[in-house]
C-alpha cells in the first residue's frame, strides 16, 4: 500500500509552478524517481523543482550527459538512467551521493533503478491527458514513512492542483481510499491491485 496523490496541470508553466511549490517540502537528502514517457515532462517538473530550492542556473535534461549538479539554496543532483544498461552503471554516475544528506537527488527514469532507490523516497509520475494540449496528470507516491508523514503537509500546499479521486484511482491504477490521519486530516491511498 502507498500513499498517493493525484494532480493536473494544464501546461509547462503550471508543472514548474506545482513542483516549485513541492520544493519548499524537500530536504537535503531527499530522493524523487520521476517516471513517464518520452516527453511527459520529467524535466519540466526538476526545471520547477529546482528553482523551487534557489537553483538559479539553467536546468536542462542530463540525458546525454546522464547528470546535472546544481548549486542552490539545497544543491540539487538530477540524473536521466535512460540510456544505462545495468544498475552498474547508476553507481558509475556516483549514485551514493544521492543519498549522503547533502542534496536533494532528482532521477529520471527512476523506476528503472527501484532496487536502488532508499526505501523512504518520492515517487512522480507524469502522463499525458490525452494527445491535443499540454494538459497532465501526475500522481506522487509516498515511499517509506517518512515520506507518508509528510504527504498530508504536501497536500494542502498542493491543493490547488488536486485531481478527483476518480482520476487517482484511474492514474494509480488500482482502487482509491481516504484514510484519516492522526492529525485528523485525510490522505487518498490506492491499493495496488
Amino acid at each position: 500500500m502507498s500513499a498517493t496523490l493525484a494532480l493536473t496541470t494544464e501546461g509547462p508553466a503550471e508543472t514548474r509552478r506545482l513542483a516549485a511549490r513541492l520544493a519548499e517540502h524537500l530536504h537535503p537528502g531527499d530522493v524523487i524517481a520521476l517516471s513517464g514517457e518520452l516527453g511527459a515532462g520529467k524535466t519540466c517538473f526538476v526545471q520547477g523543482a529546482a528553482r523551487g530550492l534557489g537553483v538559479t542556473a539553467r536546468v536542462t535534461s542530463p540525458s546525454f550527459l546522464l547528470r546535472r549538479d546544481y548549486d542552490g539554496r539545497v544543491p540539487v543532483l538530477h540524473l536521466d538512467v535512460y540510456r544505462l544498461d545495468d544498475l552498474g552503471e547508476v553507481l558509475d554516475l556516483g549514485f551514493e551521493q544521492a543519498t549522503d544528506g547533502q542534496r536533494v537527488t532528482f532521477i529520471e527514469w527512476g523506476d528503472a533503478m527501484r532496487p536502488l532507490l532508499p526505501a523512504d523516497h518520492l515517487d512522480v509520475e507524469l502522463t499525458s491527458r490525452d494527445e491535443v494540449d499540454a494538459a497532465r496528470r501526475i500522481v506522487l507516491r509516498a515511499r517509506g514513512e517518512g515520506w507518508r508523514a509528510r504527504l498530508e503537509a504536501v497536500a494542502a500546499a498542493l491543493a490547488p492542483w488536486r485531481a478527483d479521486a476518480a482520476d487517482a484511482a484511474d492514474a494509480a491504477g488500482g482502487r482509491a481510499a481516504t484514510t484519516r490521519t492522526a492529525s485528523g486530516g485525510t490522505t487518498d491511498e490506492t491499493r495496488e491491485r
